[in-house]
């Protein structure tokens, strides 16, 4: 049985990969900040699957690496799922906060970095693995004040497409999932708990579900050994783009 290590796993597209990859006989590695929102989901999971768990926050280099040492002294990551990220505010660049910056790209492009080198040293040395970065339509397109996040997630495309090439010659997959809208608490999140502000960004369409991104990284887990899926952008069929949305 192959192992996933899963950043982000208390919630939303973690949970949701975590729950599919167990349910397909995957063992698990999950990884959060709140001991408290993944401790029932580590226990539900593990009785399908061998589940271990780590606590810490991507953000931290010191956190990441005191937690992470340990689990690659016990555990082979064969897939690594890095979904760990987040959104904060949504401003002009001349209105936005520099703490909102910080955040985004500490937890989005330096987080994945941190948690990514250790592993991937554990996968070049035996020449086999498979990495599952979580990006975003902002990192295709940039659209009017999601500057700095959009930057953040173009800087994960980009960190994707890099890992690809330097990894090739050890037979390494590298995959990118690119959602559009997906209604996992992103929002609330981005608005502070704004709930007004947050159940805008779908009114009127139906949006994407963590689940229905956990499927696509199953079925890059599941391509035969010759197969990588490099790139996959998964829209609502409501929404044509960052800003093309139709909301009937």
């Amino acid at each position: 049985m192959k192992t996933a290590l899963i950043t982000g796993a208390s919630s939303g597209i973690g949970e949701a990969t975590a729950r599919l990859f167990a349910d397909n006989n995957i063992n698990l590695i999950l990884c959060g900040r709140s001991k408290e929102r993944l401790e029932p989901i580590a226990t539900e999971l593990s009785r399908k699957v061998s589940v271990s768990t780590a606590y810490f926050d991507v953000r931290s280099k010191k956190e990441v690496e005191k937690a992470i040492f340990p689990v690659l002294d016990k555990h082979t990551v064969d897939i690594l799922v890095n979904n760990a990220g987040n959104a904060h505010g949504l401003a002009p660049i001349h209105t936005g906060s520099i703490e909102d910056w910080d955040a985004m790209i500490d937890g989005n492009v330096k987080g994945l970095l941190y948690i990514s080198k250790p592993i991937i040293k554990q996968m070049v040395d035996r020449k086999f693995g498979q990495i599952i970065n979580i990006g975003s339509i902002a990192g295709k397109e940039v659209y009017p004040n999601g500057n700095v996040y959009c930057a953040s997630k173009h800087a994960v495309d980009a960190i994707n497409n890099g890992m690809r090439l330097d990894l090739n010659p050890y037979g390494i997959k590298v995959s990118q999932i690119s959602p559009g809208l997906v209604n996992t608490g992103f929002s609330s999140v981005r608005f502070k708990g704004d709930k007004v502000k947050a159940d805008a960004t779908y009114n009127g369409m139906k949006p994407l579900q963590a689940k229905d991104i956990a499927e696509v990284a199953l079925f890059m887990v599941l391509r035969p050994a010759h197969v990588n899926i490099s790139d996959v952008i998964v829209l609502p069929t409501a929404q044509a783009s960052a800003t093309v949305i139709n909301r009937g």
